[in-house]
């Protein structure tokens, strides 16, 4: 019998699809693992079982979250509803506000901030400005005010943007040169949405007050026009109820950018420099506005734009590059650069992480990084999820987590995915997340801490991941050191009529009813967590061949032992053969870890048995481990010894 060490010493490649399994000659297969559920990866590789979600608050029903970061020390959360909004400072909802949007426009709400105002767009619905206002009775959370855009005027002229829709040879014939006048179309044109709409005839600005029919409008000017001759030099606001509302909108080189509309989706447009709400083209000088069209062999349709190192702009075919240094109407170069395109149908938020651009492929597999290359002077576009495919199924929503490296990915199904990025550390690495008979359906980090909307049944929850709980929408609550210890808690009704866990006098307890939005326990104690329990699961893959080329086959193979490198861990549930079984951590009084009846250090295990080929489940590799205590578990790295018969 041979024997063989094959030491694990970091999961920087995370969980790999199974389709890889085969794959053993990949050097991703020695650092990844065939499932890693309800953990985070570190950046430094090793694997932590992930904080629960705390419960913040019920919400009244779907949500989009928008992280809204004032300054460092003035974050919160906006949760967009069903034509209301609530506004979330340091866990408690705070202001409450209308909107214009419903539950049906989530898919397609896009958003960008700039200062104290955030821009909501969305191409069905005229763009909005929700702006955080000074309020001197509560100066901590402001005062907060939902209004539509204001863009600039002149005396005599709206200056957003204007397009002609319609053929070249459209055109339309006023009936006088000055006031209230009737344009004829020479073919059909106008539709009643137009009344209160602006248009342009040989630049001169007038309103429309009434449509007749298809071929004739009644409209206002506001000064006199030079002739009453036919003519097709005319225009219609580019945004109406009409032709639609703008797409996706950001800030770029003191301009603001909007990125198509509903009519219009593969046009782009950019605000006179300093005045973000000046669209007027003028005479083509530098600081004056800018518009033009994405022209390639398909029309493909703009999903977002987003300011990096230049202006990027993603469609639902190709990923394109606006440069000019500074971008002015005669300098401004665009070039598409890979034809990978984003979804359509929902707005997944673009992520900066490290300078690549991170976004949502089309196919609804993929999540890809858009970054720019020195050395070809162009951009690229790489697949973050080709070793963990399985892991990406359509994508709804996402969200970075700078300080702990972490990209969180909600997806079609209410799982969620977590990529830990470290690209000068060459990580890549997914683990999944699922919450006990629930779905992620949102995603926002705001301030340092990760929130998340849950749907369970027919109900919304906001919850927000915390180190210090263990169980998901968890309430913790803890009695004063004068209070007496007792059985009986309150103040659950967010959780009334669940059956939950209870965490208390570090016991366990599952399927515990909540009635009337109260807990009774066995024994009176000081402290106590109820939620959701959760599951940790880390597999290992197949064993591969001594030469590392390939899986074992049809030799017999027999793990000797495992020894696992644990460092301030409070649980251990390992099967090496034999099913799942708890080990009895050490426990001694020399490090302070230990004080919380943590355990940092090795722990060895043995097993017996053989096994024959390596098989294609999850359960083919030689341990797992998985763990539901509310209680920390790191994992740094397994040293597996084991033995190889012909």
């Amino acid at each position: 019998m041979a024997r063989r060490v094959l030491e694990k010493n970091t999961f920087s490649t995370g969980e790999l699809a199974p389709e890889l399994w085969g794959r053993s000659d990949l050097n991703a297969y020695a650092n990844g693992a065939a499932r890693l559920h309800n953990v985070f990866i570190e950046p430094s590789g090793g694997v932590r079982r992930r904080p629960g979600v705390r419960l913040v608050d019920k919400l009244p029903g779907a949500v989009r979250l928008i992280a809204f970061e004032f300054n460092t020390e003035q974050a919160y959360i906006l949760a967009f509803g069903d034509y209301e909004g609530l506004v979330f400072k340091d866990g408690v909802a705070t202001h409450r506000f209308e909107t214009p949007f419903g539950v049906a426009h989530h898919d397609l709400l896009n958003w960008t901030q700039s200062a104290d105002t955030l821009l909501v767009v969305h191409p069905d619905v005229a763009p909005m400005r929700l702006t955080r206002t000074n309020d001197v009775s509560n100066p901590q959370t402001g005062g907060w005010e939902m209004s539509k855009w204001a863009w600039r005027e002149t005396t005599y002229r709206t200056l957003h943007p204007y397009y002609k829709f319609g053929e070249p040879a459209l055109t339309v014939t006023p009936s006088g040169t000055s006031g209230t006048v009737t344009i004829t179309a020479n073919a059909d044109l106008f539709v009643a949405g137009h009344v209160g709409t602006l248009w342009r005839i040989a630049g001169i600005e007038g309103e429309i007050i009434a449509v007749t029919d298809a071929r004739h409008a009644t409209i206002t000017l506001k000064q006199s026009l030079p002739n009453t001759h036919e003519t097709n030099d005319f225009e219609e606001q580019a945004f109406s109820d009409v032709r639609g509302w703008p797409r996706s909108v950001t800030f770029h080189q003191d301009r603001m950018v909007i990125g198509g509309s509903r009519d219009l989706p593969n046009r782009l447009w950019m605000s006179r420099s300093g005045d973000l709400f000046n669209f007027d083209l003028g005479e083509g000088l530098d600081d004056e506005a800018i518009e033009f069209a994405l022209l390639a062999d398909q029309v493909n349709a703009i999903t977002g734009v987003f300011a990096g190192r230049h202006l990027q702009v993603f469609t639902s075919g190709s990923e394109w590059m606006v440069t000019g240094d500074p971008l002015t109407p005669a300098n401004i170069q665009i070039t598409r650069q890979t034809r990978i395109g984003s979804q359509s149908a929902r707005t997944v938020p673009l992520v900066n992480i490290d300078g690549a651009t991170v976004f949502a492929g089309r196919g609804g597999r993929e999540i890809r990084e858009f970054l720019f290359t020195d050395v070809e002077q162009a951009y690229g576009s790489a697949d973050l999820a080709l070793l963990s495919r399985h892991l990406v199924n359509q994508p709804m929503d996402q969200a970075y987590d700078a300080d702990r490296r972490l990209l969180h990915v909600v997806m079609g199904d209410g799982s969620l995915g977590t990529l830990t990025l470290y690209r000068s550390e060459n990580i890549t690495a997914w683990s999944s997340q699922s919450v006990q008979d629930s779905a992620f359906r949102a995603v926002a980090v705001s301030g340092g801490d990760v929130y998340v909307a849950i749907k369970r049944g027919e109900a919304y929850f906001l919850g927000v991941f915390d180190a210090n709980s263990g169980l998901d929408l968890a309430i913790d609550q803890a009695l004063e050191p004068e209070q007496v210890p007792r059985r009986h808690w309150g103040h659950l009704d967010a959780l009334d009529g669940e059956r939950v866990s209870v965490w208390a006098g570090n016991q366990l307890i599952h399927d515990h009813p909540i009635g009337g939005g109260t807990v009774t326990v066995p024994d009176a104690v000081t402290a106590l967590s109820v939620g959701l329990p959760f599951t940790h699961e880390i597999s290992a893959l197949p064993p591969a061949a001594s030469d590392g080329t390939r899986p074992h086959g049809g030799n017999a193979v027999r793990l000797i032992s495992a020894t696992l490198r644990l460092q301030k861990t409070g649980q251990l549930r390992m099967d090496t053969g034999r099913g799942l079984r708890d080990v009895r951590l050490p426990v001694s009084t020399d490090d302070a870890d230990d004080q919380d009846g943590l355990y940092s250090g090795d722990i060895t295990l043995r097993s017996l048995g053989w096994r024959r080929g390596s098989g294609g489940t999850v359960k083919s590799g030689l341990w797992a481990i998985a763990g539901d205590l509310p209680r920390p578990f790191l994992l740094l790295g397994v040293a597996s010894e084991l033995g190889v018969n012909d």
